[in-house]
């Protein structure tokens, strides 16, 4: 379903599609995510210490797209057919040619990821993510990152689409943090396009 809520307008623009894949849709993709991606729990540095990141995560793209971030550096997997379907129902809809994907597995309500903002110079000036969540819901938030009080958050449910554009990078950070309550697994991809 293509009917999204703005999220975001100002200094960027963020959509949500709450149900852009139907709950049939989201459980196939959830199976076969689960057991076909090559997950891996990487150590990044974080203020000069070298840590496990707080979740599972895999780099999937076109050949010679690597992807640094936070001390790590990624090799692209390639694309499996599963992948490449989701991609282009996400590149339909965002009308942006998508070449990596970086894929995290959140294995409960502990894994986490902390405040950042995607804006590695390898992703370009304004870059256009689409963001695809399967398995069990869970939060995201967002924050000025000028003036930290302004916030938005909301509740990333399964089969959903969140896209972000325009100068959302420069001005805005996000976060999935970890919860309280148990929940299950959660899949998520985040589709980029990475330059040369």
């Amino acid at each position: 379903m293509n009917e999204f809520v703005s999220v975001l307008e100002t200094d960027g623009r963020v959509d949500f599609f709450p149900q852009f894949f139907s709950c049939e849709e989201s459980d196939h993709y959830f199976k076969i995510l689960s057991e076909e991606i090559g997950w891996k729990q990487e150590p990044v540095s974080i203020f000069g210490k070298m840590i496990l990141q707080p979740r599972l995560t895999a780099w999937y793209g076109d050949p010679d797209r690597s992807y640094s971030y936070s001390g790590i550096t990624m090799d692209p997997m390639p694309w499996t057919p599963t992948l490449l379907e989701i991609k282009l129902l996400i590149e339909t809809i965002s009308h942006a040619v998508f070449n990596s994907a970086l894929l995290n597995q959140y294995r409960n309500q502990k894994d986490s990821v902390g405040w950042h903002r995607d804006n590695e110079e390898s992703l370009g000036t304004n870059p256009v993510i689409g963001s695809v969540s399967f398995g069990a819901t869970r939060w995201f938030q967002l924050r000025n990152y000028k003036d930290k009080s302004i916030k938005r958050s909301l509740e990333l449910t399964h089969g959903s689409l969140l896209l972000m554009q325009g100068q959302t990078q420069h001005f805005w950070e996000h976060c999935v943090p970890k919860q309280s309550a148990a929940l299950g697994k959660r899949i998520n991809i985040t589709f980029r396009r990475i330059k040369k």
